[in-house]
């Protein structure tokens, strides 16, 4: 799915990254913790969340998060919107929660990006 198809599914508006819109992503990764990004995200994913802060940004670069999907019509600030430049992370505005966000994505086919060994050894505790 390209960004452009998502920036589409979502109501999305661009706000800034436009000239990566051709962008393929095929898996996403949705939290407000940037800790559990940091811990279950894999590079290349999509990343939704509801955080509009420079923080987010620069966890998305760290881990080389292709885009950044920012739900619930939260405002964003000028130095969120600058870092991201910077960064060249694309980002994405939508009005829709998380769930609904994350639903949309999912139901046209975009799969969650969770760690493998990080699943397996979520079932393994949960088991044992």
């Amino acid at each position: 799915m390209t960004l452009a198809e998502i920036r589409d599914l979502l109501d999305a508006k661009m706000v800034m990254g436009e000239e990566k819109l051709h962008m393929e992503i095929h898996t996403a990764f949705g939290a407000d913790l940037m800790s559990d990004v940091l811990a279950f995200a894999r590079s290349g994913c999509l990343l939704i969340t509801g955080l509009s802060n420079v923080q987010a940004v620069r966890t998305a670069y760290a881990l080389d998060i292709a885009a950044i999907v920012i739900c619930r019509g939260k405002a964003l600030n000028d130095k969120f919107v600058e870092t991201a430049r910077e960064l060249g992370i694309p980002i994405l505005w939508t009005p829709f929660i998380m769930f609904e966000t994350c639903g949309r994505l999912y139901r046209e086919g975009l799969t969650g990006c969770v760690k493998e060994i990080v699943v397996e050894d979520i079932r393994s505790a949960h088991e044992g």
